[in-house]
């Protein structure tokens, strides 16, 4: 038996009233998952525990297997594992977002605007990275590079400080959600005076770009220790994302990480190179367990886009999940396949939430005809509740339906 998880990053919505009431995953142009929900388990998760953070980070180690209360350290640090930061017991690692932030008023006063500048290219993103360390990077703090908006910052002997993620506050003054800690402050408003007039910005606003012009800081925590995967599970994992969040869970859980040439975590990634790479690994490469992550969805709903959002997980349904059941089913191997968010990203909000979301499993060898359709609603009308995400892995790996 082989075994896959599809994850759509902040796939689950509330109803939208220019959608006819319905959710965008609801409303979404979905051929393949209405086939495969058919034949499958339905239900609800609760992948964020009480009283923590609806990040990606707590809901991505759920969703892996790994209880956030006992393994959770801090998102950055499991960003530095993936760009091959060798952390010191009292190195803090912080997300060094590169932002969008509006320019007409004192730092204090700006508005951000977007938390990914546009989705800017790891191109542009190294060459605005390289002229802000220039002048802020010394033996304390060390500035590395990782994949579009996101980059990590190792504070030396540091402190796991408060900060705000950027895309919590999109739209709002900044004043009261920057760093409380002094040199990240500076450093914070330094950057901003080095970019607002560096040369890749004022072509960036000729072809009506927005301008990358500030690190944000966020995400502190200290070196991650995650039991192997293998170990835990008896079985051979690979993950498969253009995140570094989830390509440091796999390096932390001693998991295999594939990089498809393409993949960027936008609107535009290369959907099919990930479900090809996925069947390959588990067909081919003597994988038993494949983890496909898209944060697309994700990243519509901070962009506030009804119908990017849409597009995004029609995306996933036909470039991803359909690629991934034919090809399965044409190797003859008999499969496992979830499908499910890690957490809401409701585009009323922006932002993430700690709402249960909707899981899809689906088995190869257990047809059953359910006469379900994959949405919020209907996965909560089922009555299946796991109750305790973590366990979710447990019961992808179990036989049989409805056992949660």
């Amino acid at each position: 038996m082989k075994y896959v998880i599809v994850l759509g990053d902040g796939m689950a919505d509330e109803p939208i009233a220019s959608l006819g009431g319905k959710t965008p995953l609801a409303y979404a142009k979905t051929p393949e998952l209405d086939k495969l929900a058919a034949y499958s388990e339905i239900g609800m998760v609760h992948t964020i525990p009480e009283g923590m953070s609806p990040g990606s980070d707590t809901a991505n180690l759920s969703v892996m297997g790994y209880d956030p209360k006992q393994y959770y350290t801090g998102r950055s640090p499991l960003e530095a594992l993936s760009i091959g930061v060798d952390m010191k017991l009292d190195d803090v690692a912080i997300r060094c977002n590169i932002v969008t932030l509006s320019e007409d008023e004192p730092y204090e006063k700006k508005t951000i605007i977007d938390h990914s500048s546009d989705e800017i290219s790891t191109e542009d993103a190294k060459v605005l990275l390289e002229a802000v360390t220039k002048e802020l990077q010394n033996e304390t703090y060390q500035f590395y590079l990782g994949t579009s908006y996101r980059h990590c910052l190792i504070w030396s002997n540091g402190s796991v400080v408060e900060l705000t993620p950027p895309h919590d506050v999109l739209g709002q003054t900044i004043g009261q959600y920057l760093p409380q800690d002094e040199m990240l402050r500076r450093m914070q408003e330094r950057s901003y005076e080095i970019l607002s007039r560096h040369p890749l910005n004022l072509e960036r606003r000729k072809k009506g770009r927005k301008p990358a012009n500030s690190f944000w800081f966020w995400g502190a925590g200290t070196r991650p220790s995650l039991d192997s995967f293998e170990e835990k599970y008896h079985k051979k994992g690979v993950m498969i994302s253009a995140v570094d969040l989830l390509k440091g869970i796999a390096v932390g859980a001693g998991m295999d990480n594939i990089v498809v040439e393409g993949a960027n975590g936008g609107l535009h990634t290369n959907y099919e190179g990930k479900a090809k790479a996925a069947v390959k690994a588990l067909t081919e490469d003597g994988y038993d367990f494949a983890y496909i992550h898209v944060e697309a969805p994700d990243e519509m709903g901070h962009q506030g886009s009804v119908e990017r959002k849409v597009q995004a997980i029609e995306n996933l349904d036909q470039r991803v999940i359909r690629l991934v059941r034919e090809g399965m089913d044409a190797s003859g191997q008999s499969y496992r396949l979830m499908v499910l968010p890690d957490h809401p990203t409701p585009i009323r909000v922006r932002t993430h939430t700690s709402d249960p979301v909707p899981y899809l499993l689906y088995d190869s060898t257990a047809l059953q005809n359910r006469d379900w359709h994959y949405s919020e609603a209907e996965a909560a009308a089922s009555q299946n509740v796991l109750g305790e995400g973590w366990r979710l892995m447990n019961h992808l790996f179990s036989q049989g339906f409805d056992n949660v």
